[in-house]
Parts: C-alpha cells; sequence; structure tokens
C-alpha cells in the first residue's frame, strides 16, 4: 500500500501557487491551476501533449512543451493524468508530435504497447 492510498485528503495531487511571478505560465487552463507539475515528469518520455521539437546549441534536440496545459488543468485531472503515463513509460526518441491529439486530461489516455499503440 502507498502512503498516498492511506488517506482521503487528496490535497497532496495539486496547489496554485498565486504568488509565483510566472502565473499564469500556461494559457486555456479551465479548471483550479495546478503548479504541482511545474516542470513536468513526463518531459523525457513519450506523452500526448502538444510540444514541438528544437535542437539546443549543442545538436541535442529537446521537447519544448510551452503549449501543453495538460499537468495544469485541475488538481485531481492533471494528478490522475500524470500517473497514467508514468505507469507505463516509453523514454522519448526524439521524434516530432504527431501521434497524439488531444485538449483536456480525460482524453488523454496511453496507448497499450508503447509509443505506437500496439496492445498486449
Amino acid at each position: 500500500m502507498e502512503p498516498k492510498d492511506s488517506t482521503r485528503n487528496e490535497a497532496f495531487k495539486g496547489f496554485t501557487n498565486d504568488a509565483c511571478p510566472f502565473m499564469p505560465c500556461h494559457q486555456g487552463v479551465k479548471r483550479e491551476f495546478n503548479c504541482l507539475f511545474c516542470y513536468c515528469p513526463l518531459i523525457a518520455y513519450e506523452c500526448p501533449g502538444p510540444y514541438r521539437v528544437i535542437t539546443d546549441r549543442h545538436g541535442m534536440r529537446r521537447k519544448d512543451c510551452s503549449p501543453c496545459n495538460l499537468p495544469h488543468n485541475g488538481y485531481l485531472q492533471s494528478w490522475s493524468f500524470i500517473q497514467k503515463w508514468l505507469e507505463r513509460p516509453v523514454l522519448w526518441d526524439g521524434h516530432e508530435q504527431t501521434r497524439y491529439q488531444v485538449d483536456l486530461p480525460e482524453d488523454a489516455e496511453p496507448r497499450r504497447g508503447g509509443p505506437q499503440g500496439e496492445t498486449d
């Protein structure tokens, strides 16, 4: 049993830092703004969020997740979204985002079997 499974208090699933000088850092958030995932734990993994690929000054391809609001859109929704994608993490291989088109965390279900959507 995980400690989070032993409580009914779900306050650990999110918070809003109204004093943050960068608030609001993402546009289009329709629910309470969740600052818990300020730095998204999916940055190195496949994810459905809208991202661009940039090449840094050292030639490394990186995800620019600036347009993504999935980890911020609602305390419970964004917590569930991140947890689902971390259950079966697939390392991001540097490709452009072409597979997923989602707007809300409810639509962001990970595909079973990896990025091509193969089923078990």
